[in-house]
């Protein structure tokens, strides 16, 4: 799809994290059109009614058929409410990342949980070993909290098990940006080499044989060599592409020919995630929050407007010839080069204008096969 870049004339609003270019993010949707199947959406964060219920009207405008959700299982209810069909959410089993008892709850307390998620009908678990989840480890005084927060730790492994018996689909995040690793992780001797991320994840894509998914683009999406690899020695592992500020700054930078090249060569393995977080926190305007979360909204037209620009950004990516400026700021530029960006600047977005057929597959086709099966045994067990 040739696209020229946004209209001048659409230049309304004040310039915002995730709208640095006055979008009428609405309207651009129009522009976009249909998307060439409908999308299911395999990594979000829907949380907060108010804030679901923006979303549900942002997802219908941009062509999201389905959305999985790591929604807090105390909200699953709720969230159930707004959507009002089984066709348009469906859950995955994540920790209570708010408890006060952080070492019960992403320790053997996510066992219980996982039991209750699947007592609701959800059929995929979430497996988090972000380097930055040592800090968590850190906060409540793990002695070692490296080991502690591995993907094959052993409590780990006892929930791995557990989801295992239940027949659930595992998904987990491993890795984060190169930025990160030349910044915040950069004392190895701590978070370990990016590298050394994915051992834990090798040994368990063996040792548990159902599907995987692997978010944010396997955790390197900057190194399509790397994950060529990886899925060369692992046919269960799949990828997602969520975290869309990330997505667009190092998918931007491959070539079209080479991205893909790598997206034909596994076709079946890599599904569209956006990774949009909703909070009924955004309706209202907030106060003292770090830098890192500068990018949430304070009102419902800037929570329709940071929920929309995700999914702009990744579908003028992934089917347009755009070449400009991303309207969503990123931080991790200022992070590498202070000197040169802020916590406003963005890095260029070059659209991959890809093929029907991959559109087809990375949008629905995917996930609908390797999603649906689990869904249905679902609905027949209850």
């Amino acid at each position: 799809m040739t696209h020229s870049g946004p209209d001048s004339n659409a230049v309304t609003a004040p310039r915002k994290p995730a709208n640095r270019l006055g979008l009428d993010y609405a309207a651009e949707a129009q522009r976009l059109g249909r998307p060439k199947a409908p999308i299911i959406d395999a990594h979000t964060h829907i949380n907060g009614p108010e804030a679901a219920a923006i979303y549900r009207r942002v997802a219908g405008i941009y062509g999201i058929r389905l959305t999985y959700s790591m929604t807090q299982l105390e909200q699953i209810d709720s969230i159930r409410e707004v959507f009002d069909d089984e066709q348009r959410i469906r859950f995955i089993a994540v920790p209570n990342y708010e408890a006060k008892d952080k070492r019960h709850h992403l320790g053997a307390g996510y066992l219980e949980r996982i039991e209750r998620f699947h007592a609701a009908g959800v059929r995929i678990v979430k497996f988090w070993a972000a380097p930055r989840a040592i800090d968590f480890a850190r906060e409540f005084g793990e002695p070692d909290p490296r080991a502690w927060m591995r993907l094959d730790a052993p409590h780990r492994i006892d929930a791995m098990q557990a989801a295992a018996d239940l027949g659930m689909i595992f998904m987990t995040h491993v890795a984060d940006p190169d930025t990160w690793f030349s910044t915040r992780y950069a004392d190895a001797s701590v978070y370990g080499t990016k590298a050394q991320q994915y051992e834990p994840l090798e040994a368990l894509l063996d040792r548990f044989g159902q599907p995987w998914i692997a978010a944010h683009m396997g955790g390197w999406p900057e190194d399509l060599e790397f994950l060529t690899g990886l899925l060369e020695r692992h046919d269960n592992l799949h990828l997602d592409t969520s975290a869309a500020k990330w997505m667009v700054r190092e998918l931007s930078r491959h070539s079209r020919d080479e991205l893909i090249a790598f997206l034909r060569r596994f076709r079946g393995r890599i599904l569209f995630g956006s990774d949009v977080l909703t909070t009924d926190e955004h309706l209202a305007p907030g106060t003292g929050e770090p830098a890192e979360m500068r990018s949430r909204a304070n009102s419902a037209t800037e929570a329709f407007d940071l929920y929309a620009s995700r999914y702009w950004a990744l579908r003028t990516l992934l089917e347009t010839n755009y070449a400009g400026e991303s309207p969503i700021a990123d931080p991790d530029l200022a992070m590498v080069e202070p000197d040169r960006y802020d916590e406003t600047d963005a890095p260029p977005l070059v659209g991959k204008s890809l093929p029907t057929d991959l559109l087809q597959s990375i949008y629905h086709d995917t996930a609908h096969t390797l999603l649906e099966e689990v869904h249905r045994e679902s609905s027949t067990d209850s």
